[in-house]
């Protein structure tokens, strides 16, 4: 992972024994050379959805209709990593390798949906300034790549950008990066402090060649759509969280305290560094991204604090101390 994020290929971590990938467990699809951390999952994406998206040579033709749309969608998105869109070319090709068709698609269904006016909010930032000349740029590569019949209004603007915004409501991180777990376990080495030293210098180091290369958000391993985490409403005191206990893309919802039986069982949709931010950074980052404003009983205790943002009162503290020093 730290190879491939880096753009180094030829990249040594120091203490391996820090590193709980099991690289002989790993396999490939013997055409396409996609990789699997397992058979067990390698059979599980062949039976879901590979045999659709498998393209049959490594590495694949630049001329191959997936391979265009993946160039495409690097190209309109930074970093440039290609999650949401192969997001919705697994949706698409688990329908048409599907069985029972109206099944696979009544579990897409259920998923969270949004008010029309709603979606262009979702799609322009998943899609960026120049959206709507993307969205129909991507419309008409995926009805290239991958169009079927009975979902053809997901091959039409309107469409496509619901999928979109279908993405953008309920799409979860998948929190499972063998680097972050790797620098986790560095942590707890008991070693010299000039080696200690060394060693963090290094990991700084590769944090930064991984930011230019790849971009930000290393922790997260892609995307996925999860129907039971998709259930669970926010809340800034959340009694739950998600959890990817199995260092795979099984998610686990687990109790942070005693939940009484009929209470709702609510997860935070804030990441780390917003969670302990002012009540206004939390409603502007709610309302801009899931559409919402929270109700929960943080927010009603902090209802009169004033409508500034973290980062606004972090300045005034700033300005205030150079006031007091002058």
């Amino acid at each position: 992972m730290a190879q491939r994020l880096s753009g180094n290929s030829s990249l040594v971590l120091p203490h391996p024994e820090c590193c709980e990938v099991k690289q002989l467990q790993h396999t490939r699809c013997p055409q396409c050379q996609v990789a699997y951390c397992s058979s067990e999952c390698q059979d599980k994406a062949r039976g879901a959805y590979h045999e659709v998206l498998c393209m049959g040579q490594s590495p694949p033709s630049p001329k191959h209709p997936l391979t265009i749309l993946q160039d495409a969608w690097k190209s309109m998105h930074y970093p440039p990593e290609s999650a949401s869109i192969t997001l919705i070319a697994k949706m698409i090709a688990s329908i048409k390798q599907s069985r029972n068709k109206d099944d696979t698609i009544a579990q897409f269904n259920q998923f969270c949906q949004v008010p029309v006016n709603s979606e262009k909010q979702l799609a322009h930032k998943l899609l960026g300034e120049k959206f709507q000349g993307q969205l129909d740029i991507l419309q008409g590569l995926l009805t290239n790549a991958l169009f079927e019949s009975c979902i053809e209004t997901w091959f039409t603007a309107d469409g496509l950008r619901r999928v979109f915004a279908l993405i953008g409501m309920n799409g979860q991180g998948i929190g499972t990066s063998s680097l972050s777990v790797y620098v986790h376990n560095c942590d707890a080495l008991n070693i010299p402090d000039d080696e200690r030293e060394q060693l963090d210098s290094f990991i700084d180091q590769l944090y930064i060649d991984m930011e230019k290369e790849s971009g930000s958000f290393l922790n997260c391993e892609g995307s996925g759509l999860y129907s039971l985490q998709s259930c669970c409403n926010h809340s800034c005191v959340a009694n739950a969280e998600v959890r990817f206990n199995d260092g795979n893309s099984t998610l686990t919802v687990v109790a942070l305290r005693d939940i009484e039986e009929g209470q709702e069982i609510c997860i935070n949709y804030l990441d780390e560094c917003t969670r302990e931010s002012s009540r206004h950074s939390r409603q502007k980052f709610l309302r801009e991204n899931y559409l919402f404003e929270c109700d929960c009983d943080k927010c009603k205790d902090q209802c009169d604090d004033p409508d500034k943002t973290s980062s606004e009162e972090e300045e005034e503290d700033e300005d205030g101390m150079e006031e007091d020093a002058s």
